[in-house]
């Protein structure tokens, strides 16, 4: 049993989905591990991971859409408002999501379908540095 950690750093411009499937399949790749699983976690609590179709660019505008009219900026009933407006609703659109995805390997590349791709969700409105743990483990 082989395993290998890497972090990955996304840079955002506000919030929108990052696709970030290929330094991670060239991570798995890179690692020598032919079959296993592969972790992938978003070390943030107003940023999280989605696998998502990335065929079309409509999914990802319409997902972000979808999540603004969700749980919008600004409702007067939060408490945790001292980090602005989009803060607290950053968090719970975090909660709504995953701060880790597992996908497995096989022959050396994730099994992930044909129009899958692994994206951070960036939540907050403003540009940010995010980290993302990979952890790959198999043989």
């Amino acid at each position: 049993m082989h395993q290998a950690q890497r972090e990955l750093t996304v840079e955002t411009a506000g919030q929108g989905l990052y696709e970030i499937t290929r330094p991670v399949a060239g991570f798995v790749r890179d690692s020598g591990i032919r079959t296993g699983l592969i972790t992938v976690f978003c070390r943030h609590t107003s940023a999280s991971v989605i696998i998502q179709e990335n065929a079309d660019p409509d999914v990802q505008a319409d997902l972000q859409e979808f999540f603004s009219r969700l749980v919008p900026e600004a409702l007067s009933w939060l408490r945790h408002t001292s980090e602005g407006p989009d803060d607290m609703p950053a968090h719970i659109k975090g909660a709504l999501t995953a701060n880790s995805l597992t996908i497995p390997v096989g022959d050396g590349a994730m099994a992930l379908g044909t129009w899958q791709g692994i994206y951070l969700f960036e939540h907050r409105t403003r540009p940010h540095r995010r980290r993302v743990m990979l952890h790959v483990i198999g043989d």
